[in-house]
């Protein structure tokens, strides 16, 4: 015979508050990321449509390998520089593999 023991969680209404705003947050980063009306990317949502992290969209535009321009004091990545990013990666990898 196993003894079970119930354990009751309490959730505040803060808590849950928190969580519905990390919710849509989190939704409302992933509609405007998807937005193929948008002209200016943020790094955040750049990374997102590349399927990278923020790092590494920082490493990307600091080497130059993807455009981006200043926008009073914020950083955007042109929609069209996303696009012409992946090209080049299709063009890297097509040449290396004709190479081999």
């Amino acid at each position: 015979m196993s003894c079970h023991t119930c354990h009751a969680v309490t959730v505040t209404p803060v808590a849950l508050q928190r969580k519905d705003r990390e919710v849509s947050d989190t939704a409302d980063t992933a509609a405007l990321a998807a937005d193929p009306t948008l002209v200016l990317l943020t790094v955040e949502e750049a990374a997102r449509r590349l399927s990278i992290g923020r790092t590494y969209c920082y490493s990307l535009i600091s080497s130059g390998e993807l455009e981006s321009v200043p926008v009073g004091r914020l950083r955007r990545v042109p929609a069209e520089a996303v696009h012409d990013y992946v090209v080049r990666l299709r063009r890297a990898h097509r040449s290396d593999i004709t190479v081999a």
